[in-house]
C-alpha cells in the first residue's frame, strides 16, 4: 500500500522579511492594478498608504517617473497637457484626471502632486508593481506615455524594453531617493495580471523581463530592495480559471484576497491585523444601505456604529474615520 500523502497543488510559500508594515509605517503604492488591489485593501482598514497618485500605470519607465515627479514635487503647467476632441489631459496620468476644462485639469494634477510630494516624506516602503515591459512612445516626440487616453495607433510606436534599460532607470531613481531618504526601502512585485494585447507568447516574454530586472535590482540593493511574488502565487499555486475575473485576464476577488493574506501573514505585524480586523467589521456594517433612513431600527443602527467609531479612535488615535462619521450624523439631522 503506498502510504504517502497526494497533494494536488503546489503552494507557494513567501518567506518571512525582516520588517514588519504597521499603522506608523507609511506606504506608497505605484504601479498597475495589482497595486490597486493589494493598496485598496490597506486603504479600506485606514493604514497610511498612497496608491496611484496618476492613476494605474503599468510600465517600468512610466512608474520611474510618476516616483521622481512625486520625489521632486513637479508641478504641471499648460504645456504638459493635451487637447482632443474638447478634452485636456496629459499622458502621465489616468483618464481619471482628464477634464473639458484646462484649469481643472491641471488642479486635480497639482493637488494630487503636492499631497503626494508631501506623503513621500514620511513613507518608509515603496512598493511598486510592473504590469508589462512594453512601451508606448509619442511618434512626434519619443516621449514614452504612461496611457494612451484612446489616441490613434498611428500615433505611437512601440517596444519591448530590455532588463538592461529598465535596470538602469530604476538604479538612478533608487539612488536619487535613497540620497534624500536613506532608510527608504522597496518592495517589488511583477502584476498576475495578463497583457493580452501582446498575445500569450508576447505577454511571457514581458513578465520574464519584468522578473529578471526587478531580481537584478534586488541584488543590486540588498536589505533595501524586496520581491513579494504575487505572480508566482497566481500562476503556480492558484493557476485555475475560478481565480479570473470574467474577462479571463483580471484577478477574481476571491486571488486578490488569497494573495492579500498572503501578504499580509508575512509583511503585516500581528497587532495592526487586529485593528484591521475591528475597522473591517465597520466598514462592512456602514457598506449595508438603508430600506428606511428614518426608521427607529436605522437610527438605532447609526448611533450604535458612531459609539463603536468613537471607542475606536479612543483606542486608536491614529485612525481617521471624519468621512464615514460625517455620513453618519447627516441623518441625525
Amino acid at each position: 500500500m503506498n502510504s504517502s500523502r497526494f497533494v494536488f497543488r503546489t503552494e507557494v510559500k513567501v518567506n518571512l522579511y525582516p520588517f514588519r508594515l504597521n499603522y506608523e509605517t507609511p506606504v506608497l503604492f505605484c504601479g498597475s492594478c495589482f497595486a490597486e488591489n493589494i493598496g485598496g485593501i490597506m486603504q479600506s482598514y485606514k493604514m497610511p498608504v498612497l496608491v496611484n497618485p496618476n492613476g494605474v500605470v503599468y510600465n517600468p519607465l512610466s512608474v520611474a517617473k510618476v516616483i521622481s515627479n512625486v520625489l521632486h514635487g513637479r508641478e504641471y503647467s499648460e504645456a504638459d497637457l493635451n487637447h482632443r476632441n474638447g478634452v485636456w489631459f496629459s499622458f502621465d496620468h489616468y483618464t481619471r484626471f482628464s477634464s473639458a476644462s484646462k484649469d481643472d485639469c491641471l488642479l486635480k494634477i497639482n493637488a494630487v502632486s503636492r499631497k503626494a510630494n508631501e506623503f513621500i516624506k514620511r513613507a518608509k516602503l515603496i512598493a511598486i508593481t510592473f504590469g508589462t515591459a512594453r512601451v508606448y512612445r509619442l511618434v512626434a516626440t519619443e516621449q514614452v506615455v504612461a496611457n494612451c487616453h484612446k489616441i490613434p495607433a498611428k500615433e505611437f510606436t512601440h517596444t519591448l524594453l530590455t532588463v538592461d534599460e529598465i535596470v538602469s532607470e530604476w538604479s538612478k531613481l533608487m539612488d536619487d531617493i535613497l540620497s534624500e531618504f536613506p532608510a527608504m526601502q522597496f518592495l517589488f512585485t511583477v502584476s498576475p495580471i495578463r497583457h493580452w494585447k501582446d498575445g500569450a507568447i508576447g505577454n511571457q516574454l514581458s513578465k520574464a523581463i519584468l522578473t529578471v530586472a526587478v531580481h537584478k535590482l534586488i541584488s543590486l540593493y540588498p536589505n533595501v530592495a524586496y520581491y513579494f511574488p504575487g505572480y508566482e502565487i497566481m500562476m503556480d499555486d492558484l493557476r485555475d480559471y475560478r481565480f479570473y475575473d470574467t474577462d479571463m485576464l483580471h484577478l477574481s476577488q476571491l486571488a486578490v484576497d488569497y494573495i492579500w493574506q498572503k501578504f499580509s501573514d508575512v509583511l503585516i505585524d500581528g497587532q495592526s491585523l487586529l485593528i484591521a480586523e475591528q475597522v473591517h467589521k465597520i466598514q462592512q456594517a456602514l457598506s449595508h444601505r438603508p430600506v428606511n433612513p428614518n426608521s427607529e431600527e436605522f437610527k438605532r443602527f447609526v448611533e450604535i456604529t458612531i459609539r463603536q467609531i468613537e471607542n475606536l479612535i479612543v483606542k486608536y488615535p491614529f485612525l481617521n474615520f471624519d468621512e464615514e462619521m460625517n455620513n453618519l450624523k447627516e441623518y441625525r439631522e
